[in-house]
């Protein structure tokens, strides 16, 4: 891979993740502040990904692996999604935004494995060259936390209170059709499927990978990633309207620790699986979510400002410890021939199913918790997703038999 290659690889990513981290993060918080949005209805909004993440499949499997370039059909949804990004940014009711979002997240969540079929294509040791490459699409989220937090001061408790959070649908709608438009000189990433091939809707699915589940450890497993999901739901959807009304400053900049912890534990991952193994490190991964939440719970913006400060930099453990040892463990129990379908259907179980059934709880959680001058019992809030997390360690934990990863050929 020529340093040409290399270059157009790591802008893709960096502009992937920075249109994610631009509006998605602070989500929450214009919903609440512009379009005073209930709970339920902020639940509405980000269970989009959910949809997404469901839909997407369908849109890989039957469109972009049989008959179009990658590179081209990426370059269509993002200039497609920065038409719906303009119209979210114009929005004045959620009854109108509602629908811009769902259908931007269906178009979005596509270009995730888009773009990394892309990078794939292009390497010759994807587990040495990948993470080189996709380190810039943290990047690029981290980038998007700080310009909006201490660039543009969008998320200010005056500019909140002026609307100006609105302006992140702008400043992402350009980045969209810069990427869009980047999209169509990308390296040709052909269809890996040929013409003739027939293609069922058990391997769009990944259905196939479901035999997986008779492993009593996977079926454990697998439950466990839908459960854990749903307190995720809650950091998502609540992290950043939670430290806007409790008057942290800049707190869209600083979960941007979230991501520089991600980094730092992705590096550290691979020697804490090896000296601890796979149970125990995502045993650790689970418990941090309760920490998290308890941190959250019983912290302020004032002198125990150090205890949210804490629970964000736990982003690390809490994603790399859980997710990524989760993805190497079903690599590994897959096999050659399900491995993509195997991937797939923890998608569709975590992203999918598990933070859709917890966007929903959220909402109906934090509007059940409203208190006087939209302000929320912040307290109780944190405190649901943290006991909902210790309990699913302590499934896990009784009922996992630990093992060691070995892989099938």
């Amino acid at each position: 891979m020529n340093l040409k290659i290399k270059f157009q690889l790591s802008t893709m990513m960096f502009l992937e993740f920075f249109i994610w981290g631009g509006w998605f993060v602070t989500l929450g918080t214009f919903l609440g502040n512009n379009l005073k949005a209930t709970g339920a209805e902020m639940g509405m909004a980000f269970s989009t990904q959910s949809w997404g993440a469901i839909i997407a499949p369908f849109i890989i499997g039957l469109i972009a692996d049989r008959y179009f370039n990658a590179e081209r059909i990426l370059g269509v949804l993002h200039l497609a999604g920065a038409f719906l990004m303009y119209q979210m940014y114009g929005a004045t009711e959620f009854s109108t935004f509602y629908p811009y979002v769902l259908g931007y997240m269906i178009l979005y969540m596509p270009t995730l494995a888009l773009v990394n079929a892309i990078a794939f294509k292009q390497m010759k040791d994807p587990a040495k060259e990948f993470s080189l490459v996709r380190v810039f699409g943290t990047i690029g989220w981290i980038a998007a936390g700080l310009l909006i937090s201490y660039v543009f001061l969008w998320d200010s408790a005056d500019a909140r209170a002026e609307g100006m959070l609105k302006n992140t649908f702008l400043m992402v709608a350009i980045a969209s059709t810069v990427l869009g438009l980047f999209s169509f000189t990308l390296p040709k990433t052909p269809p890996g499927i040929t013409k003739g091939e027939k293609v069922s809707i058990s391997d769009i699915l990944g259905l196939d990978a479901l035999k997986l589940l008779k492993d009593k450890n996977f079926l454990i497993f697998f439950v466990s990633s839908i459960f854990i999901c749903i307190p995720l739901a809650f950091y998502y959807q609540n992290a950043n309207p939670f430290l806007s009304e409790i008057g942290m400053d800049n707190p869209t900049g600083k979960m941007t620790i979230g991501q520089v912890s991600e980094v730092f534990f992705m590096l550290l991952l691979p020697y804490f699986f090896k000296k601890f193994g796979f149970k125990k490190t995502i045993l650790v991964g689970m418990l941090a979510w309760t920490v998290r939440y308890l941190l959250f719970a019983y912290g302020n913006a004032g002198e125990l400002a150090f205890m949210l400060i804490i629970g964000i930099g736990l982003h690390g453990i809490c994603y790399d410890f859980f997710f990524v040892s989760g993805q190497i463990y079903t690599d590994s129990k897959a096999g050659k021939k399900y491995k993509s379908a195997a991937q797939g259907l923890i998608t569709l179980a975590t992203y999918g199913i598990g933070m859709l059934i917890g966007f929903w709880i959220a909402g109906k959680i934090t509007d059940t918790y409203l208190l006087a001058d939209n302000l929320h019992d912040w307290k109780t809030i944190w405190t649901y997703p943290a006991i909902f997390a210790l309990g699913v360690s302590v499934l896990f934990v009784l009922l996992f038999k630990n093992e060691t990863i070995e892989y099938k050929e």
